[in-house]
């Protein structure tokens, strides 16, 4: 009996947990095929061991399985792969042990530090010091344009004041999709950070999608109130995605992992 009143609830905090699974794996490796790789990879190693979950509550313990998985694959690019994400890796691998996943865990999928420690394997203080030396590695290490692409002013302002504060310079800021390609291609951006619905109820995800065909990838961020909408791997979606409301530190740590990547997943709407 005990099982058969278990399962359901399981496999019901799996299904939640997956869109953001999901996100954490793809800002892991700056790409949505090898991210969605690593989340079902995941689901499958629980699936065959449902004991990988014991001792702490499922979500956490979903995630610990993904970053034991991660921690032995050793590197996100795959074997023989050269280019911007490959370059991109070497960079990563001269930051601290663990401290850019922790951070991941913490600022943008808002584990606490105890719960950063579960999964990463390690006590609550050593998360919590993890965090904060992937804070300074991260925002010392790349600078750059920032094109944001959002119709609230307030909420613009307020991106763009973060973004200035972390060193990049912001190129401007546009509201409807024809002012994002107008601005994309007088001011080219090293990063495009993205609200989904604009304005003039043109979409976020096409005026990316323009600007990318003609300015050639970069990495862009999504905004978004409903993020698992854009993490569900049944078409191309973003790999750095942060949500509606946002804190400080998740715009921060998203833009600091984006900037690793000069290359992105695009869009189809």
């Amino acid at each position: 009996m005990t099982d058969v009143t278990e399962t359901p609830s399981v496999s019901d905090a799996l299904g939640e947990c997956l869109p953001y699974l999901r996100r954490y794996a793809r800002a892991l490796t700056g790409s949505q095929n090898s991210g969605d790789a690593f989340a079902a990879a995941s689901l499958e190693a629980i699936l065959t061991d449902r004991s990988v979950l014991d001792g702490v509550d499922t979500r956490t313990g979903v995630f610990r399985v993904l970053y034991g998985i991660w921690a032995s694959a050793g590197a996100p690019v795959e074997e023989g792969e050269s280019g911007p994400r490959a370059k991109a890796q070497k960079h990563l691998a001269k930051l601290t042990n663990h401290s850019r996943e922790a951070l991941l865990l913490h600022t943008i999928e808002g584990f606490s530090f105890k719960e950063v420690g579960q999964i990463i394997g390690v006590e609550e203080g050593e998360a919590s010091e993890l965090v904060q030396i992937a804070r300074r590695e991260m925002a010392d290490s790349v600078t750059g344009s920032v094109m944001i692409i959002e119709d609230e002013a307030i909420i613009a302002m307020d991106i763009e004041s973060i973004v200035a504060e972390m060193g990049h310079r912001v190129t401007g800021v546009a509201r409807t999709r024809d002012e994002a390609v107008k601005l994309g291609k007088a001011d080219v951006p090293d990063l495009i950070l993205a609200d989904i619905q604009l304005a003039d109820n043109s979409s976020g995800i096409d005026a990316v999608n323009d600007l990318l065909r003609d300015l050639g990838n970069r990495p862009v961020i999504f905004i978004t109130a409903f993020p698992e909408r854009l993490l569900t791997g049944d078409k191309p979606e973003p790999a750095f995605l942060i949500s509606k409301p946002y804190t400080v530190d998740q715009v921060v740590s998203a833009v600091s992992q984006a900037m690793f990547f000069s290359s992105t997943e695009t869009l189809h709407s």
